[in-house]
């Protein structure tokens, strides 16, 4: 089992693939990760938010334990976080991380989701919450494991 990381837009940026790859070469089974990145939409507003959601309920597998990256979503710890991954590894559930377009996902994609999770009230460029995401995988492996790395 790996994580399915889903998101729109291009390839990441060099600055962020540098830092996305060297948490994922720390990752191991079932905290690995794989990307899945889906073009943007040509249109804008309302129109990119169903379209891209569209692509994205797509790659979704009935039995995928969705986590949807939203500002609008639930904030919780790195201990909490690690709690919810291990639950749905546990629970043999595939784990696809989903991380929207410019516009956001409309609300098939929420309800699809069974986590929507909040990084912050901010909001961050799309980029970094891909970094963001790789390393909180890392962190959350290393907390199920009870290493050291989170040192809370």
């Amino acid at each position: 089992m790996t994580v399915r990381i889903l998101a729109i837009g291009r390839k990441h940026e060099t600055w962020v693939a540098e830092g996305i790859d060297r948490y994922e070469r720390r990752l191991r089974k079932p905290f690995d990760a794989t990307w899945q990145l889906l073009p943007h939409s040509a249109r804008e507003g309302e129109a990119a938010r169903a379209e891209e959601s569209d692509r994205l309920l797509a790659k979704l597998d009935r039995d995928d334990f969705v986590v949807l990256l939203d500002e609008r979503g639930r904030n919780v710890d790195s201990r909490e976080l690690a709690r919810l991954l291990r639950a749905a590894f546990d629970a043999a559930r595939p784990v696809a991380l989903v991380i929207g377009g410019a516009y956001g996902v409309d609300e098939r994609v929420r309800q699809r989701a069974d986590f929507v999770w909040s990084l912050s009230k901010l909001v961050f460029p799309h980029q970094l919450v891909r970094l963001i995401a790789a390393e909180q995988l890392y962190r959350a492996q290393e907390i199920a494991a009870g290493r050291p790395y989170h040192h809370v």
